[in-house]
């Protein structure tokens, strides 16, 4: 099959490698009828990834049509359509049953395309392991567009926002305006956010939330956030990139008892968090990575009835032979880019 792998910082190739097979009886294979590039797969594509391997097949989100199943999977059949989620659980413990595959008992939680243990999505075809609690089915009437952004971005945003208490009437500041960040945008509003506050350098950004109903930060966040709203802060912030400098601003556009979520991925091991200002603000601060199934029926329920729409991220549709181009312009964020979903068939 064709699928991207990884082979140094910013290379990425088109290369032929073996079709997949399921992993055992538990496993399937799902051939891809669209796969994303996610904000994580940039940490790879800068060269500062998640394990030493190269020439691995990259990505972890993904829809399609199962084609193969292990004799033991019980809840899908060759030509159901399905979202393979981005974290993956062993579907046998009491955490990973309930959804939470990040608390997995037996110590086998994951993500596809971080490394060469669990090959990646950005391919014609994915193993998918545990398939009954990795996938799962895409519900008439949602799109294909819809279900990608399920995969990953919505839930984490979700989970962010869940984490955070929102609170109806609450201020809010979205820091980073990429899929994860709109989406942060829209699940804000949907647990009734009285305002959002759009942060990010990229105007083309800031434009895409205003037009979601946001009100753009144009200048310092840290000033424009106090004079837009009487000097207070926000009620909540909502980091949606992982660098130690925007988690930092995070911390200094919250109001006092202000709730800070990041979801970004960030691989510091050593972030110089202003804890005096944490302290005399009585900030509450969390930051976690998302478990995919956790968050899904929710954001099924809403996206079925047309209170979400996930697809509005979406900017970029090009073919997986173009990944390395479809990488480098995602990395760029110019062309105003949000997410950028790749078909295998071409």
């Amino acid at each position: 099959m064709r699928a991207l792998t990884y082979h140094g910082p910013f290379d990425v190739r088109v290369e032929t490698i073996p079709d997949p097979r399921p992993f055992d009886a538990q496993g399937a294979v799902v051939a891809i009828r669209a796969c994303g590039i996610c904000g994580s797969d940039l940490h790879i594509y800068e060269g500062h990834g998640f394990s030493p391997d190269l020439g691995f097949c990259v990505g972890h989100e993904a829809v399609g049509e199962v084609v193969e199943v292990g004799n033991a999977v019980t809840r899908f059949s060759v030509g159901d359509s399905v979202l393979v989620t981005a974290s993956v659980g062993c579907n046998s413990c009491v955490p990973c049953r309930g959804g939470y595959v990040l608390g997995c008992e037996l110590g086998r939680s994951g993500c596809y395309g971080l490394g060469a243990i669990l090959p990646g999505s950005q391919a014609e075809f994915v193993s998918v392991p545990a398939a009954d609690g990795n996938l799962m089915l895409i519900p008439d009437g949602v799109s294909d567009d819809a279900a990608l952004v399920l995969t990953d971005n919505a839930p984490t945003a979700w989970y962010g926002a869940r984490r955070a208490r929102i609170q109806p009437g609450d201020v809010v500041a979205v820091v980073g305006l990429g899929p994860v960040g709109i989406m942060s945008v829209l699940a804000a509003q949907i647990m009734g956010a009285g305002r959002v506050l759009a942060v990010d350098l990229v105007a083309e950004r800031r434009a895409a939330a205003a037009k979601l109903g946001a009100e753009p930060v144009d200048g310092d966040p840290r000033l424009v956030v106090r004079e837009m709203t009487d000097g207070r802060g926000a009620d909540v912030v909502l980091e949606a990139v992982g660098a130690d400098a925007t988690i930092d601003l995070a911390t200094k556009i919250a109001a006092r008892g202000a709730r800070v979520s990041v979801v970004g991925v960030n691989q510091s091991s050593a972030f110089p968090m202003h804890m005096a200002l944490a302290q005399f603000n009585e900030l509450e601060f969390s930051i976690g990575l998302c478990s995919v199934q956790r968050e899904l029926p929710t954001l099924l329920a809403l996206t079925e009835s047309g209170r979400l729409q996930p697809e509005v991220v979406i900017t970029h549709h090009l073919p997986l032979s173009q990944g390395d181009d479809a990488y480098s312009l995602f990395h760029s964020r110019a062309d105003g880019v949000g997410k950028v979903v790749l078909d295998p068939s071409r």
